[in-house]
C-alpha cells in the first residue's frame, strides 16, 4: 500500500488547549477536509470510500482503501465523539478523523512537544479571553517521522513558539503596566456617570491603545 506523506504546515492547526495567568498550552490538529484531500491524492478519489454505523449507540467511521498490490480493500474503524455545537455531524467528522488517522495520515502530530506560549494583555480581550489566533509557520520531522522542527506564529504573524527555544512576546503598545489597569478598570466599574467616565478616559491618556481599557469603557457607557 502506498505511504501517506507527512502533514505540511498549512495542513495543521494549532488551538488553544489550557489557560492559565502566565500563558496558555496549544495542541495540533487535522480537520477532515485535511484527511479527504489526502486520501484523494495518495490512492485517487475514486479508490475509498467512507461509511457510518452504529454499534452500541456509538457512532462509527469505516474507511475503505484500494490496495493495487494486494487488489482488496483495506478498512479501518474508529468511533467518534460528539462536538458541543453540532452532535451528529460533529461525531461522524471526528469518527472520519480518527479513522484516518489509523491509516496514518497525520499520526505524526502525536510525537509534537508540549507547546506553551507566554501570553501579553494584547492576547486578551476585554473578559481576560484569548483573542489571539495561532497557526503553525514550519514544520519539520527526523526519518521515524517524529516532529524535530516546529515554529508557530500568531495572527500578527510574530513568532510565539519555536521548538527548544523559549520565545517572550514582544511588547505591544497595549503591554502597559498591570497596576494602572486594573486601578483605571475599578474607577470605570464604579463610575455613575458620563461625565465620569469622560474624566477616567481622559486621565488615562497611555491606555487609550489597550483593548481591555477601551472595550470597559464601551460596555459601561452602554449600562450607563
Amino acid at each position: 500500500m502506498k505511504e501517506i506523506r507527512l502533514l505540511n504546515a498549512d495542513e495543521i492547526d494549532a488551538r488553544v488547549a489550557t489557560v492559565s495567568q502566565k500563558g496558555c498550552s496549544l495542541l495540533l490538529y487535522k480537520d477532515a477536509r485535511c484527511d479527504m484531500r489526502l486520501l484523494d491524492e495518495t490512492f485517487g478519489s475514486m479508490n475509498w470510500t467512507r461509511s457510518h454505523e452504529v454499534i452500541d449507540g456509538n457512532l462509527y467511521c469505516n474507511v475503505s482503501v484500494w490496495d493495487e498490490e494486494k487488489k482488496m480493500w483495506i478498512t479501518k474503524q474508529d468511533v467518534g465523539v460528539e462536538s458541543y455545537t453540532e452532535k451528529e455531524k460533529g461525531q461522524a467528522s471526528d469518527a472520519f478523523k480518527r479513522a484516518c488517522f489509523n491509516f496514518g495520515i497525520g499520526r505524526e502530530l502525536y510525537t509534537a512537544p508540549f507547546i506553551w506560549v507566554n501570553l501579553t494583555n494584547d492576547d486578551l480581550n476585554a473578559q481576560g479571553k484569548i483573542k489571539t489566533t495561532f497557526k503553525v509557520q514550519s514544520i519539520g520531522y527526523n526519518e521515524k517521522r517524529e516532529i524535530n522542527r516546529l515554529v508557530i506564529v500568531d495572527n500578527k504573524r510574530n513568532v510565539r513558539y519555536e521548538m527548544g527555544k523559549v520565545i517572550k512576546p514582544k511588547e505591544g503598545p497595549n503591554n502597559i503596566d498591570n497596576d494602572m489597569l486594573a486601578m483605571a478598570l475599578q474607577e470605570i466599574n464604579s463610575a455613575q456617570s458620563l461625565q465620569t467616565l469622560t474624566q477616567i478616559y481622559n486621565n488615562y491618556e497611555s491606555l487609550h491603545g489597550n483593548d481591555k481599557f477601551m472595550s470597559s469603557l464601551s460596555a459601561k457607557k452602554k449600562l450607563l
